[in-house]
């Protein structure tokens, strides 16, 4: 029996990227544990569920679950929050891909400016290897809990990836032998990498990649990005002049003429991926920056979803609450007066009306 297509969204900033929670209300931020006590609930699950997802994507930094670089010492009041919301979501009715956002020697954020250690330091593997066994050890007995291996590894070389995932691969399937795996191709999880991609030899997972392509369009005046390329409004679709002078960033900059047929092309690497060895495949990040002008915002991600729905591939968005591009958006002041929000629960129901008709 076909198992039903991944449609869900990401809790991005829950357990994961909180100091980008904090800098955004360094005033109001009440620390870590309370932050997670109070940021999402079952009320927030009870939503996702009844609008039509199946499933959520956790992100989770490790240094916010352990208390130092490695696996030696757990935080057993964080990973008690993280228990208890592992079984509220399930309780809810939702899978739970449970994805380590950051790991030691790694920042996928970073990763755009730096080479990461990560993919030259075996010790810094052997801790994410450690870390990931004493979760999976913790979590093997949730049937509904995927564990993805790492978010968006930014290594120069696809091929140095693709030797490390399997390191970690194996590390998660011996302390779980029956929960799904799920593995990202390498630069950001992009769907050209998969090109370099191998995969396991294991029946039981899924193959991740993440689009924001076209990133001059999907991250125009995005706050973060100091470069001025990005400072310019761009329309979807649209052709966009080259950069001058080099570039800041070590992101793939895509110009010219870009509409759905060329955002159809490229995921296809990851579709042929699929197609050669009969394996699935799903796409667990992608989404416009909320202060793109509406209209183009919304012309995207129908283009995308479209995408999508006639590849017959799953999808996480990015993100349900808040980080600039959430379905909700509390507590961000840069995001006051977008229309979208503009109601009490400060709730994006286009949008999400669209998403869970996926």
């Amino acid at each position: 029996m076909k198992k039903e297509r991944l449609r869900g969204v990401n809790l991005g900033g829950w357990f994961s990227q909180v100091d980008c929670i904090e800098e955004k209300d360094p005033v109001g931020f009440p620390g870590l544990v309370p932050h997670i006590k109070t940021f999402l609930g079952v009320e927030d699950f009870k939503r996702i569920r009844e609008a039509g997802f199946n499933h959520v994507r956790l992100p989770v930094d490790y240094f916010n679950l352990f208390e130092t670089d490695d696996a030696s010492k757990p935080s057993e009041e964080v990973f008690g929050l993280l228990d208890k919301a592992l079984k509220e979501i399930q309780a809810a009715d939702l899978d739970v891909i449970l994805d380590l956002h950051k790991c030691p020697g790694h920042d996928f954020h970073l990763g755009c400016s730096t080479e990461q250690a990560f993919f030259a330091d075996p010790a810094a593997r052997k801790k994410t290897c450690d870390i990931w066994a004493y979760m999976a050890e913790r979590y093997s007995g949730e049937s509904r809990v995927m564990m993805e291996l790492l978010n968006e590894p930014a290594g120069s070389d696809s091929k140095v990836w693709d030797k490390a995932k399997d390191e970690i691969f194996w590390a998660i399937r011996k302390h779980a032998p029956k929960n799904t795996i799920v593995v990202g191709s390498n630069k950001w999880n992009s769907a050209k990498e998969f090109e370099f991609l191998t995969p396991m030899d294991d029946d039981n997972a899924i193959y991740s990649f993440h689009t924001y392509t076209p990133v001059t369009f999907t991250h125009q005046g995005a706050a973060w990005i100091q470069d001025p390329f990005f400072h310019i409004e761009r329309p979807w679709p649209g052709d966009y002049a080259p950069p001058q002078g080099d570039a800041e960033t070590r992101l793939n900059v895509e110009y010219g003429k870009w509409d759905k047929a060329r955002l159809q092309a490229s995921i296809q690497n990851a579709l042929d991926f699929r197609a050669k060895y009969d394996l699935p495949v799903s796409c667990n990040e992608f989404g416009v920056y909320v202060q793109v002008p509406r209209k183009y915002q919304l012309a995207w991600m129908r283009d995308f979803l479209d995408i999508l729905r006639e590849a017959d591939v799953g999808f996480s968005y990015w993100n349900y609450k808040n980080l600039d591009f959430g379905l909700v958006s509390k507590g961000e002041s840069l995001h006051n007066n977008l229309a979208q929000y503009n109601n009490p629960e400060r709730l994006d129901k286009e949008l999400m009306e669209m998403l869970a008709r996926g």
